[in-house]
């Protein structure tokens, strides 16, 4: 079975002025279906970088990456969008919600730009993510961790192969945060692969394995 993601020598440079900042050098790896994967390291280490570029929103300066055995080298912005699109579903650490809209119309946003008639596949991820009472309520009126279901629900829309998340249960207290933990556990044992930022140990050790990255550099995995 072909991997999910495929990373081989990935590196990315900025250029700050007259500086060069290498903030991933040589990052190789391969993520299978059905895994949960932290992405580890200190602040500045290339966590973030690492999750633009596998989610498409980037492109590496060297190397080589593959989601679903899609080569993203040399693909146009609009192919990269498509594969976002397609493949790919985002968590971010502040929910990015919309105040106005219920959970089931926040839900239903990336339908919006997928052209897809998403009523009934709304509804159902409502009830997936423990949501169904709660799906004509507005932001405002959940909880922390109800808002992060209804990012991870909005994420599942278009039925992507790949979930990332930076930092889901950072905005949670201990509680909340081991329920979205149990959430993302869950989604991978159905076969979604699920690639976190974290720095929450509880989460990281949850994971099937950490990829630690250390100057932007890979260390060995654990």
């Amino acid at each position: 079975m072909q991997p999910v993601i495929s990373a081989l020598n990935l590196s990315k440079t900025y250029r700050r002025g007259t500086e060069q900042v290498h903030a991933l050098a040589s990052v190789s790896f391969e993520i299978g279906a059905g895994e949960l994967v932290a992405v580890v390291g200190p602040s500045g280490s290339g966590k973030t970088t690492l999750l633009n570029l596998l989610g498409c929103m980037d492109v590496p300066t060297s190397g080589d990456l593959s989601i679903m055995g899609h080569p993203t080298r040399g693909l146009s912005e609009r192919a990269l969008t498509r594969l976002r699109r397609d493949q790919v579903g985002f968590v971010f650490q502040h929910f990015g919600l919309i105040p106005t809209l219920t959970v089931e119309e926040n839900i239903r946003l990336p339908g919006l730009f997928s052209g897809k008639q998403v009523k009934h596949r709304a509804a159902e991820l409502c009830t997936r993510v423990g949501l169904d009472h709660r799906r004509r309520h507005r932001p405002h009126e959940l909880s922390g961790g109800e808002m992060q279901r209804v990012a991870i629900a909005r994420a599942l829309l278009n039925e992507p192969h790949l979930l990332l998340a930076d930092e889901p249960t950072g905005n949670l207290d201990s509680v909340t945060g081991g329920s979205i933990i149990s959430l993302l556990q869950e989604l991978t044992a159905q076969g979604l692969t699920v690639v976190v930022v974290t720095h929450n140990d509880r989460l990281a050790e949850s994971a099937a394995r950490r990829l630690v990255l250390e100057d932007g550099r890979l260390a060995p995995s654990i």
